[in-house]
């Protein structure tokens, strides 16, 4: 059985998947390029691959690495709303809540 500290989530799955795509920033991708972008990294590399490949750009130019994550990640929204109005999906009690959350 996997530790919660090998739980990969789908957001950051996705995430890794289009910063090892050959989609860049500068090509002001639409959304639907983003779902092809990764699409694509992960039937080239496969979600392992994908996480390699951010990992070794970590290792070897971190300086380009952590803005192209950055990239990523805003593309990636981390949760969506639902329809029926309740809590976005990936929604877990555990979560931390944001600062001033539920003060007055």
């Amino acid at each position: 059985m996997r530790s919660a500290a090998h739980h990969l989530s789908i957001s950051t799955a996705r995430a890794e998947a289009l910063f090892a795509s050959a989609l860049q920033r500068s090509d002001d991708p639409s959304a639907a390029q983003v779902q092809q972008a990764i699409a694509a990294a992960v039937r080239a590399f496969g979600t392992r691959g994908c996480a390699a490949r951010v990992a070794q750009a970590y290792g070897e130019h971190p300086e380009t690495a952590v803005p192209r994550m950055r990239w990523a990640r805003t593309e990636i929204p981390n949760r969506r709303k639902r329809r029926d109005g309740g809590k976005p999906d990936g929604w877990r009690h555990d979560q931390p809540r944001s600062p001033g959350a539920g003060r007055r």
